[in-house]
């Protein structure tokens, strides 16, 4: 969801590209008679890649106006793509047909992030909205209805932000309804001699937020239990993650899964089959998180923090 984009890292608009594609496409394997879902669509990159390649999609979307995007994107693939309307924690959940791979790309798609509109960007002015359905409270709306030890609490548990209470103390002073009210309440909070060098510093109090609007560890949480009914044998599930919140649930549960068996070290190489204890039902096939190359991070920024890791169903 993230970065996606077009086969080949290409733009499917202006500054939006695909995150991790060729290791994801390389981990898949798409080919024609394969059933893929893509359980976070985004603007279809990733969807688009795999469809070319001649592999039935599934794509689950949430977000509508992401969805009518896609439906247009990907029309010249008729039957090949189907697109379900739905948070892909509770669409897996309740039991589609076994796949042969399984994408989900945890981040926000550039659309979205550009959309002024949808309040998710500190860098674009907008109200204070960050959900992805369009549905539930605001982030200005949770910022009013929370008492101020909790909106702290959100702020670093989910930011892992170090100025939390002062953060939320000029939150709920001030109540901002548009992003450019929030960033603003955040600069006043943090001493400047502590603002970050590398990120904008309001960038962990938005994590913070947009998380806790969509509740999108609890769909991480959930997606991850039903993944034995997802997969078919020797299917693949491919995921990838752009903070440390996500990436340790993703890692634990693919650890507990393939019985937290050592990977020999070829099989960094992106294997279709990897090493898992005995009696286990999933092989991981990524000893380690992968990473995008400098080439890819130069070329899309948004991608600097993408990790994927990925696990195979065995029996």
């Amino acid at each position: 969801m993230s970065s996606g984009g077009p086969e080949g890292g290409g733009v499917g608009y202006s500054g939006h590209k695909s995150v991790l594609l060729e290791e994801t496409l390389k981990l898949l394997s798409p080919k024609p008679g394969k059933k893929l879902i893509d359980a976070t669509l985004g603007a279809g990159g990733h969807t688009e890649a795999l469809l070319r390649r001649g592999a039935q999609v599934t794509g689950i979307e949430q977000d509508e106006e992401a969805l009518r995007f896609c439906a247009q994107r990907l029309q010249s693939f008729g039957a090949q793509f189907q697109a379900i309307c739905g948070n892909f924690a509770e669409v897996l959940e309740s039991g589609l047909e076994p796949c042969d791979g399984l994408l989900m790309d945890l981040g926000i798609s550039s659309r979205q992030l550009d959309a002024g509109g949808r309040g998710f960007s500190f860098q674009v002015e907008g109200p204070l909205d960050m959900r992805m359905s369009q549905k539930g409270a605001t982030a200005a709306e949770l910022i009013a209805l929370w008492d101020e030890k909790h909106l702290a609490a959100v702020l670093r548990e989910l930011g892992e932000e170090r100025f939390a209470p002062a953060i939320a103390r000029r939150l709920k002073q001030g109540l901002p309804q548009t992003t450019s009210e929030a960033v603003a309440c955040i600069e006043r909070a943090v001493p400047r001699a502590h603002w970050p060098r590398k990120i904008h510093v309001a960038t962990k109090s938005f994590q913070a937020l947009r998380i806790a609007v969509n509740r999108e560890l609890e769909a991480l949480e959930s997606a991850l239990k039903s993944l034995p009914k997802c997969l078919k044998v020797g299917g693949v599930v491919a995921i990838i993650s752009f903070h440390s919140l996500e990436d340790r649930r993703v890692k634990q549960s693919f650890l507990a899964y393939s019985g937290r068996a050592p990977l020999l070290a070829e099989q960094a190489r992106l294997p279709l089959r990897g090493e898992a204890s005995e009696g286990a039902a999933f092989a991981l096939l990524t000893p380690k998180a992968i990473r995008p190359t400098e080439e890819e991070v130069a070329q899309n920024p948004r991608a600097r923090s993408a990790k994927l890791r990925a696990l195979q169903r065995l029996v």
